[in-house]
């Protein structure tokens, strides 16, 4: 079977050499799970591509320029100690209402989620995690349904008699979701989380990568708990000193993330921390590394 991560790999490595032997180094710690995983991804993202009359070799393209964005990102973010972009507002105006710019970002981000390796992790995490909550799952809710991964690894997972609604604020988001799942059984709200109500409480929320999105996280949680059945679950991804074109709240390290989680009401069931470099075990609370934290929560009696 064709490796298509390793061709995508060499491609990167034409363009970015450095790039791809940041990549390579991580290779050898992948499983075959890993791989078949990978492939069956970039078969799906192709024919994504195929749709909007593009190959693979845009997808690249996007990728490394999420690359530069995060590179100067984090350049900044060592001299500051702060995330650049400062509100909703901002990120708004200039990321999620901007067409060009969202094209490039969810098509890199999504190229990330295998190339990544603490991407892929916690989309394993996820994946491995969810199918416990498949007897209790009758109305499931993405927040932020992004390049439409997640939701596309529940359907999977999930019963046939599972319904799925998705709630974005970006139209770009929102069709790149509708290109890569394919699926009827999902409804698409392009709509302000903050704004959106539901005749009827989800079973289960999933929420990746939107607390650092947004200025008061405490209050998103709460909106997500009223969103909530009383023994519903809801999976949460935060990365924590993570600089991106559009990461507005600094959680800097794992006791802020979990205070937030507590102060918007919620419990942790289960929880994984994945860091974007190799550490040395005992020296990451020493040094600034990027991570991502992610658990499954239920709401305080």
């Amino acid at each position: 079977m064709e490796n298509k991560l390793l061709s995508i790999i060499s491609k990167i490595e034409v363009l970015d050499p450095m790039n791809a032997k940041k990549l390579k180094a991580s290779i050898p710690f992948q499983d075959g799970e890993y791989w078949s995983r990978a492939n069956e991804f970039i078969n799906k993202y192709e024919r994504l591509l195929q749709s909007m009359n593009k190959t693979i070799d845009f997808g690249i393209e996007c990728y490394l320029k999420v690359c530069a964005d995060t590179l100067y990102e984090q350049i900044q973010f060592a001299k500051t100690r702060e995330y650049s972009c400062k509100s909703f507002a901002d990120a708004n105006r200039m990321i999620y209402g901007n067409p060009e710019v969202m094209e490039y970002y969810m098509h890199g981000l999504m190229l990330s989620q295998f190339l990544w390796v603490h991407h892929y992790e916690i989309l394993k995490y996820f994946s491995t995690e969810l199918i416990r909550y498949r007897e209790n799952t009758v109305r499931y809710l993405e927040v932020g349904g992004g390049h439409g991964l997640y939701i596309s690894e529940a359907i999977k997972l999930l019963g046939a008699e599972v319904s799925f609604d998705v709630v974005d604020i970006s139209p770009s988001s929102i069709e790149m979701a509708k290109s890569f799942i394919v699926n009827s059984r999902v409804n698409y709200y392009l709509q302000d989380i903050y704004l959106y109500v539901t005749g009827s409480p989800y079973d289960f929320i999933a929420m990746g990568e939107v607390l650092e999105h947004v200025e008061q996280p405490v209050e998103l949680l709460q909106k997500i708990s009223g969103l909530l059945s009383d023994e519903g679950k809801v999976f949460i991804t935060v990365p924590a000193n993570a600089p991106a074109i559009d990461h507005i709240y600094l959680f800097r390290n794992i006791r802020e993330v979990r205070d937030v989680l507590d102060r918007g009401g919620f419990n942790v069931i289960d929880e994984r921390v994945v860091f974007a470099e190799k550490v040395p075990q005992g020296k990451a609370g020493n040094i600034t590394v990027p991570f991502i934290y992610s658990a499954f929560l239920r709401k305080k009696k």
